[in-house]
């Protein structure tokens, strides 16, 4: 059983036992879940990779996340795209650290990236068919979206999309701010919520979306069809 560990000097890192499964708490935020054996989450961050069914298979194979954290939104990911190509960005190093002793995360077959998103989207060349946004920064009590979230950073993210991909961004309070700049980026937008969860997942893409037809695909998918009546899937609104 991993006992609470500080893992990092710059935030304070710690790996607690919570039922069958593993949580990462970085300053006091809940960043991550691990159940050994299971790909799935059963929080937001099955919402937040849920939205890889929109594509068909061929097109889910590069996938970007911001926000490793201990790879929960990527251990998703990968079940729901194999095949994929997933790179992860992740700034704290303590945290790394804490994702391949305690949560598995070499097992996923991912690239890690060890540094700052916006950084690594202002400077990298490469395209993904999906990026997932999940970079938080402050405490429990503090927790948002950094400075350069939603913009300029969602113009970034979009601007590595390869024709026809998708971005994803997990919200808290910025939800209306991250609507509303999607809708600006993308012809066409969902929002999913979790039952139990203030996040709220904000998906924009060039092509149309459907609630209804996104709801449908996660329903015939093995992985997270026991996820679905936890979601509320509707088109997006920035007020």
């Amino acid at each position: 059983m991993p006992p609470r560990i500080r893992e990092s000097r710059a935030n304070r890192v710690e790996v607690k036992r919570s039922g069958k499964g593993r949580a990462l708490r970085i300053d006091g935020t809940f960043a991550s879940w691990y159940e050994p054996g299971k790909a799935v989450t059963g929080s937001v961050w099955d919402a937040l990779a849920a939205p890889l069914l929109l594509l068909p298979r061929s097109r889910r194979d590069r996938v970007l996340v911001l926000g490793l954290g201990a790879g929960s939104a990527a251990r998703v990911a990968r079940a729901l795209a194999p095949r994929a190509r997933i790179t992860g960005i992740e700034i704290d190093v303590g945290v790394v650290r804490a994702a391949r002793r305690w949560f598995d995360l070499d097992g996923l077959g991912i690239e890690v990236v060890k540094g700052d998103a916006r950084h690594y989207l202002e400077r990298t060349r490469r395209r993904f068919d999906v990026v997932l946004d999940d970079v938080f920064v402050g405490n429990r009590r503090t927790v948002r979206k950094p400075d350069w979230l939603p913009n300029p950073g969602l113009a970034l993210a979009r601007d590595r999309l390869r024709p026809g991909g998708i971005l994803v961004s997990n919200t808290i309070d910025e939800t209306v701010s991250v609507a509303r700049e999607m809708r600006r980026l993308f012809d066409n937008t969902l929002r999913i919520e979790i039952e139990g969860y203030d996040n709220r997942v904000v998906v924009g893409a060039g092509f149309p979306l459907s609630g209804r037809a996104l709801r449908a695909a996660l329903a015939r998918n093995p992985t997270l069809s026991a996820t679905v009546p936890r979601f509320t899937i509707r088109k997006s609104r920035s007020r």
